[in-house]
């Protein structure tokens, strides 16, 4: 079975300096290049709102960033304006190295629900496509990093996992966003409970 690689939000908005900048979130640059080339399977996920997106709290009145509020029946946290799309916050990193990538599935387009899965939006009514794409190609095993530990990378190795992948996170190539001290930390355990192997990428780059 052709092993996968899952490049999970490398997009500028995440990065220093972005709207939703995840701390030392640049880092997981170098591992993302390090590790594309050795994987036959290399696609990648990219948040793309449109600008009316209810995750965002400039679209609720009164609302800031990190309150709570239910959208689409599901506890949602409200988050600065990113990755709307066609935006250069939703491009991918410039440093990213994109040649490897062989698809690039979009989520978060429906304005009535988030998406942090790269599988699924946050309720499973809609399929991104990345699970089909990943077993027409006979893939079994995937492989995990990006943006953030704590969000789209602990929901889409999840997903992963209940599709019936085998799934590792590479723990070095994840940064959270740690709205609670500890949120990176507690989604690593959770992963591993989860039957996820977590691994470094020095184990995978031998």
């Amino acid at each position: 079975m052709t092993p996968a690689l899952i490049l999970v939000d490398i997009q500028n908005d995440f990065l220093p300096g972005g709207e939703l900048a995840v701390p030392d979130g640049h880092a997981v640059i170098p591992i993302a290049n390090r590790l594309s080339p050795k994987f036959e399977c290399v696609v990648a996920t990219q948040d793309w709102h449109p600008a009316n997106h209810g995750s965002f709290a400039k679209n609720h009145l009164g609302r800031k960033p990190g309150e709570l509020i239910v959208l689409g029946g599901l506890s949602q946290v409200l988050w600065p304006v990113h990755c709307v799309q066609n935006t250069p916050g939703a491009d991918f990193a410039k440093e990213l190295d994109t040649s490897q990538v062989v698809a690039v599935f979009r989520k978060g387009t429906d304005p009535e629900i988030d998406s942090y899965s790269g599988f699924f939006d946050n309720g499973h009514k809609q399929a991104t496509g990345l699970g089909a794409f990943l077993k027409e190609r006979g893939t079994g095993q995937v492989y995990v990093l990006g943006l953030a530990t704590d969000y789209c990378v602990k929901f889409t190795a999840l997903d992963a996992r209940q599709l019936g992948f085998d799934v590792w996170v590479v723990a070095d190539g994840c940064r959270g966003v740690d709205l609670k001290p500890g949120d990176s930390r507690a989604a690593l355990g959770e992963l591993r409970e989860a039957g996820v192997h977590v691994v470094t990428s020095d184990a995978l780059a031998r």
